[in-house]
């Protein structure tokens, strides 16, 4: 029953950013709930597990992206060098770019106008301000690069054709 209860919520969900996706591929599954912007682009199997994307600028996810719980994308900021303090009422709208065979922990936020190159691992808890190199494997606040994936092992595992 737990199961049944399960796969119902998960249908609901992936049905929720489907509608609300610029586009997406296949494969595509929500977990938990998400709520995503207008302007995202999802690729194929793509699993959120509790993903919030907000902001006016543009997302792009690509294929065989994992997330983890209560995580958060933002693509815009105040425009704190307007005409007011602490800042006006306009926004600076950036776009993110996520490549392919991305997987991120829970918790992690990321900032506008930043790209997590192929492959990348972000560890839980992460907040990430800048961009991320392929393969790399960073955390922390400010996240940093800490490590990074056995290159050829990925890169066998991908001409392969095994993605989870």
């Amino acid at each position: 029953m737990k199961f049944i209860i399960k796969e119902m919520f998960t249908f609901i969900f992936t049905l929720i950013v489907k509608r609300l996706a610029n586009s997406y591929g296949e494969r595509l599954r929500i977990n938990r709930f998400s709520w995503i912007n207008k302007r995202t682009t999802l690729g194929s199997n793509v699993n959120f597990n509790g993903m919030s994307i907000q902001g006016c600028g543009d997302v792009i996810i690509g294929d065989n992206f994992h997330s983890g719980t209560q995580c958060m994308i933002l693509t815009q900021n105040h425009n704190y060098e307007g005409n007011m303090i602490p800042y006006d009422d306009t926004y600076i709208c950036k776009k993110t770019i996520i490549e392919d065979n991305v997987w991120i922990g829970n918790r992690v936020i990321m900032l506008p106008g930043i790209t997590i190159g192929e492959g990348a691992i972000i560890q839980a808890g992460a907040v990430v301000t800048q961009s991320i190199p392929p393969y790399a494997i960073v955390g922390g606040n400010p996240a940093k690069v800490f490590s990074s994936r056995d290159i050829d092992h990925y890169k066998t595992l991908k001409s392969e054709g095994k993605f989870h």
